[in-house]
């Protein structure tokens, strides 16, 4: 295949039509000589009246039509009176509007601009511009022209604009020289350039390949890169291995840098019993604490004047409950240790269990806090236990320091006033979040863990759950026994069989439990809106925005969840006359649709009522209530909590008919839809189908082929996720048994 022309266009930037901040992507119209032109690209924010010359080529957008995707862009200042004029009546430049800045231009004509930058004093010719005020427009002109530069530095190395950015914003006018010197800067935290990426500006550099500050960045990459992947540390073998590959540097440059690496503490090296293992410095502190803490509550005995088993008796009496031998093995447990992990799969009584430790903690007199990694899976603790669940995020409250990065505003210094913190989905949990609520939680306080450590791990690095209960340290219950009520449903059995390797019985046709065959991914397709939008609500009254949940393994294809999305809104939600809309680069949300927040946003604000607070967080699910083409806003309700997005902002949400199981966990549904495309592929894998399969509380459906879900049962391969977790906790407690 021919490689694609690359074309050029000149003009002038009429309108901006959407920008977002995070990556400089942004749409606007282009005006050149023979037409009005839609153009896209990561270009940084552009303002009405500059003069871009664009290189790229034309697209067609499935939903927009035909637009130009610009790779690069050159800018200039406006040159002529009227475009010039334009620019400052856009906002560009903090405090010169509309009328300012055609007095402005009315007084310097072409040679505005130069005035501005290189002689502001000569503004306080204009009416309204006092002496005080010229100096501010002449700070925030700079700091505009200053921007302007580094971008346009940055963009000849194909360098997004939001770096030009961060950069601008962190060092300010040094910012090209800080760069020259070391350009592997911008991939520090705050920045986030990709290496490879630096090394484009490096190369033209003549930075040599065995430089030092090359070094020490590709070290940080390449572990950085193993946390993507869920790895907390690396086998030194393997990291020598992929440095020397990946950096393209011979021994002897290896080993200068990774001496220089380790006494700078970039990285550090763990003698675990198994082998040497290098740690990033952040995730090594990280498991280093998390270890000792843990050491430290093991320590921790309950006060001797309670008594457990006769609280549990009461309590029994009390509700008319009759606990099983371990769920009162792990209320005991839950009061006597300091840290207790609480497993068991679906219809086990990990909910009846954790209410009995809820209740009888508070009849004691403890304060007990509770706390879920997602805003949905606190939503259904809220709901089984009675007692507010708060995100883990939200518990510890967020705020920003100094240098721009997020900060929890409980830790050691300011530790949460609780005696018992029970933490639900802790699967979910990875490492640097569970660290950061350890050193907010006070010693004498104890900590409940509660999961199931079958499901999908987490996101983030390192395998928590399944690390703390295979190092045999800590105080495991793990509930087995289904109860007789639990027994009757079908899903549960089916999930139980699936976590033990066995095929749930597709052709049993139990009331809360369909398997049909359907191989063909359109056929599938078109089944599936049928039983969404027609069959399921007849059937059993099910509404479907907020009953009916559909979950894929995969964003794309026919199945995938974007398709699905698409096709199962024009069904339930189409189009209608005076129906207001807005649109992202993916979606079209009217009115009515269901959606779901896919960033966390702590700063961003709600209403419920007359409560104001903040925080929207990854995976909340809602509905557009409200499209204001006045204010160009669109309000989505959360459970009661109004957000109002501007059209920046749209990017943060998704259309939510359909989900992807990773998105679906930590949340359950009345009635689910899985469907399963055929083919073989990395989301073929056991835990994968049984955290799909338990997000159903009364119905599942399963739509697919009986040879893809016996291809996900018998693929019981876990992915392997180095960490050293296990053998520092050894090591801790064996220190302090030695020591008593």
């Amino acid at each position: 295949m021919p490689p694609k022309m690359v074309l050029a266009m000149k003009g002038t930037v009429d309108d901006v039509m959407f920008y977002k901040e995070e990556d400089g992507y942004i749409v606007f119209d282009l005006e050149t000589e023979e037409a009005m032109v839609t153009v896209v690209g990561e270009l940084g924010l552009l303002e009405p009246g500059e003069e871009v010359e664009l290189t790229g080529n034309f697209v067609t957008h499935p939903r927009f039509g035909q637009q130009f995707r610009a790779d690069s862009c050159v800018r200039a200042l406006p040159s002529t009176v009227v475009n010039i004029e334009r620019y400052l009546a856009s906002g560009v430049i903090r405090g010169i509007g509309k009328a300012l800045a055609k007095r402005i231009v009315s007084e310097f004509g072409e040679f505005t601009l130069q005035v501005i930058e290189k002689e502001p004093e000569k503004l306080c010719r204009i009416k309204g511009i006092s002496p005080q005020k010229c100096e501010e427009i002449s700070e925030a002109a700079q700091q505009i022209f200053g921007l302007r530069s580094l971008m346009g530095r940055l963009a000849a190395f194909s360098i997004p604009a939001s770096v030009a950015m961060k950069a601008y914003r962190r060092w300010g006018t040094p910012a090209w020289e800080l760069i020259q010197e070391n350009p592997y800067r911008l991939c520090t935290e705050g920045i986030g350039l990709d290496f490879r990426a630096a090394e484009r500006i490096a190369s033209a550099l003549q930075i040599p390949s065995n430089s030092p500050k090359r070094l020490l960045a590709g070290f940080r990459w390449l572990l950085e890169t193993a946390a993507l992947e869920g790895h907390t540390c690396l086998p030194f073998a393997d990291f020598h291995t992929i440095a020397l590959q990946g950096l393209g540097i011979q021994e002897q440059d290896f080993q200068s840098g990774y001496d220089e690496a380790i006494e700078e503490r970039v990285i550090y090296l763990y003698h675990a019993a198994e082998g040497d293992f290098i740690y990033l410095d952040l995730y090594y502190q990280a498991e280093d604490f998390i270890a000792s803490r843990i050491a430290a509550k093991l320590a921790f005995s309950s006060p001797e004047e309670f008594d457990c088993a006769k609280a549990i008796e009461q309590e029994e009496q009390a509700t008319g409950i009759t606990y099983a031998e371990q769920q009162k093995k792990a209320i005991s447990a839950a009061f006597s240790r300091g840290i207790m992990v609480l497993t068991g799969g679906p219809g086990t009584g990990k909910t009846t269990t954790l209410n009995g430790v809820i209740h009888l903690c508070t009849k004691a007199g403890s304060t007990v806090l509770l706390a879920a990694p997602t805003g949905r899976a606190a939503k259904r603790m809220t709901e089984l236990t009675g007692k507010e669940a708060k995100t883990i995020h939200r518990l510890l409250g967020t705020e920003y320091n100094e240098s721009g990065e997020l900060t929890f505003m409980h830790d050691e210094r300011n530790q949460l006033q609780a005696d018992v913190i029970i933490v639900d989905e802790v699967s979910m949990v990875d490492t640097l979040l569970f660290a950061g609520l350890l050193r907010a939680v006070r010693l004498s306080a104890r900590i409940v863990l509660v999961g199931d450590v079958d499901q999908l791990p987490s996101v983030g690095a390192g395998q928590l759950l399944q690390t703390l209960i295979e190092s045999k340290r800590i105080p495991v219950v793990r509930l087995t026994e289904i109860f007789r009520q639990a027994q009757e449903s079908c899903i549960i059995r089916s999930a139980h069989r699936i976590v033990n390797g066995e095929m749930p019985d597709l052709l049993e046709k139990q009331s809360d439990f369909f398997f049909f065959d359907r191989r063909n991914a359109n056929e599938a397709a078109a089944f599936l809106k049928d039983l969404y939008s027609r069959r399921l609500p007849q059937a059993y009254g099910f509404t479907p925005q907020t009953d009916i949940q559909v979950i894929s393994p995969t964003r794309k294809g026919i199945v995938g969840t974007i398709a699905l999305n698409q096709m199962l809104q024009e069904t339930v939600n189409p189009p209608q006359y005076g129906k207001m809309i807005m649109k992202n680069l993916l979606y079209t949300f009217r009115e009515g649709d269901k959606v779901m927040q896919i960033q966390n946003q702590y700063e961003m604000e709600w209403v419920k009522d007359q409560e104001r607070g903040a925080g929207i967080f990854n995976g909340d699910m809602g509905t557009v209530t409200v499209i204001d083409k006045a204010s160009n806003t669109l309000k989505v309700d959360f459970d009661g909590k109004i957000v109002t997005y501007r059209p920046d902002q749209l990017d943060q949400l998704e259309l939510a008919y359909a989900v992807t199981v990773h998105k679906s966990q930590g949340s359950e549904f009345e009635a689910v839809i899985l469907v399963l495309p055929e083919g073989r592929d990395r989301l073929s894998y056991r835990s994968l189908l049984y955290t799909a399969v338990t997000r159903a509380k009364k119905l599942l459906i399963l739509i697919g082929s009986p040879y893809k879900v016996r291809e996900m049962v018998q693929n019981h391969q876990r992915t392997v996720r180095y960490s050293c977790l296990s053998d520092m906790l050894q090591n801790m407690l064996s220190r302090e048994e030695d020591e008593s």
